[in-house]
């Protein structure tokens, strides 16, 4: 496995192991790393607390908004799960570990899979938000993806042996499919993608493949001017602008409005510069019209994030939405980002782990130092309504982000040696479902002290309607 610190392998001369040899690597770091040791979950007397971590994260962020992110926190043991990316990040590098690394999502819960548009229009099933990124070890974002299946789960009302199915279902599908990655050329691998209809697997009821049928049909059919425009933009004026809906969606104009926009554009220059050549040329089409604060996901609320408006004619609008980006959770055990600005190694991740990345991606920094990462706000995106889901659609679920984790790592990593670790059989699969099950105790555990810590007047949370 290769870092970002390290010289990428193709400026060697010296051979590449085969595959055959890379599959033995595996098998024998076994003996270094039992498979059955990762289903262990004992927290250390010096454990952190979780609320001091809360707090720890909220650095940084927008103060007036930190209420609203502990209230989203406390909501339920789900929600505070997954906006607690950083508890679990401190977590995991006290466990057991191949140390065998790939390009890691950081944040790999259920909620960060779901279906968007590729450039040439055809809608695949992907790791959505990759704030976290960075090279680490690639069971840190399978155990953070199968303990959110348990915690949604209990969640859901579903019983604790279906629960327990829909892990094994997760971490079957990534065993397998690594394999199956392993046998694949190279190219084959990087060009592989989960196109949306590939979810409609066996087993799912002819109730839930009408429902996702129904909701494919209407996502390809929404465009940004007859869906996002009306409910985002004021048109009454001479010029439109973002609808403010506060606290949620405002204009922030402190400094007075020329200063502002002044910033505004010196930002959008350096994210200009950012993207290559050809994408420059339809950026550039557009014209800057407005822009405005937006309060985003569990896991971002507080951070700065903004949304553009762009015309490229009276019925020709973009969004695009301009998201802060800080250093890794993971940094503190898997090293410092080898890019400058953050902004950067979240595209750079977005690049390799997902099998097509938007558009109009690049990055940027404001005058007082602050990273960014830019993308479209929505482009045909489908959110999975993961609060609702049963226990047949919880492991169909878990089994195509299972297969789209794998995926994804095995672009940046070699699939031959993760496939060697895991092997044929159901130990690992076993392993991280007992671990998930002790892991979401814990988070349960963690999610109560939140709450007590809100009611006792430690932290402020504000509840929305």
């Amino acid at each position: 496995m290769t870092n970002e610190s390290e010289e990428p392998r193709g400026t060697s001369l010296s051979p590449r192991p085969t595959r055959a040899e890379l599959r033995a690597r595996g098998e024998a770091l076994r003996k270094e790393c039992p498979r059955s040791s990762h289903a262990a979950w004992d927290p250390p007397a010096d454990r952190p607390d979780p609320v001091d971590l809360v707090e720890r994260g909220n650095a940084g962020r927008i103060p007036e908004l930190l209420p609203v992110r502990h209230g989203r926190m406390m909501q339920t043991p789900f929600t505070y799960y997954r906006g607690a990316a950083l508890a679990m990040a401190v977590d995991l590098a006290r466990l057991p570990t191949t140390n065998v690394r790939v390009q890691s999502c950081g944040d790999a819960h259920l909620g960060n899979f779901r279906c968007f548009a590729t450039a040439e229009r055809r809608i695949i099933f992907d790791i959505h938000d990759l704030d976290e990124t960075l090279p680490a070890p690639w069971e840190w974002d399978l155990k953070r993806l199968a303990a959110s299946f348990v915690i949604a789960s209990r969640n859901n009302g579903i019983g604790e042996a279906r629960a327990r199915e829909a892990v094994l279902a997760c971490v079957r599908s990534y065993r397998e499919r690594m394999a199956e990655f392993a046998d694949m050329r190279a190219i084959e691998v990087w060009y592989h993608r989960v196109d949306a209809e590939k979810l409609l697997l066996p087993g799912m009821t002819a109730e839930i493949r009408k429902r996702f049928k129904k909701r494919l049909a209407k996502a390809k059919s929404q465009t940004a001017h007859d869906y996002d425009f009306p409910k985002l933009v004021d048109s009454a004026g001479e010029s439109p602008s973002i609808r403010d809906n506060p606290p949620l969606m405002y204009h922030w104009r402190e400094h007075g409005s020329e200063e502002f926009d002044r910033r505004i554009r010196d930002v959008f220059g350096r994210y200009r510069d950012s993207l290559s050549e050809d994408r420059r040329v339809i950026l550039d089409r557009y014209e800057l019209r407005d822009v405005a604060v937006k309060v985003v996901g569990v896991g971002s609320v507080g951070t700065l994030c903004a949304v553009a408006l762009l015309m490229a004619g009276d019925d020709d609008p973009l969004f695009l939405q301009f998201k802060e980006a800080g250093p890794s959770v993971l940094e503190a055990a898997a090293g410092a980002s080898r890019h400058a600005n953050h902004g950067e190694r979240v595209v750079r991740g977005h690049r390799l782990m997902q099998s097509a990345s938007d558009l109009f991606l690049g990055w940027t920094e404001n005058s007082e130092g602050r990273h960014f990462y830019a993308r479209q706000l929505r482009d045909v995106k489908i959110k999975f309504a993961i609060e609702s889901f049963g226990a047949t659609e919880m492991e169909l679920f878990a089994t195509a982000c299972g297969w789209t984790l794998a995926r994804a790592h095995a672009r940046s990593g070699e699939p031959s040696l993760v496939a060697g670790y895991l092997g044929k059989s159901d130990a690992f699969d076993l392993a991280i479902a007992n671990f998930s099950v002790a892991y979401a105790e814990q988070s349960e555990r963690d999610h109560e002290a939140l709450v007590k810590a809100v009611r006792a007047g430690r932290l402020e949370a504000l509840h929305e309607d």
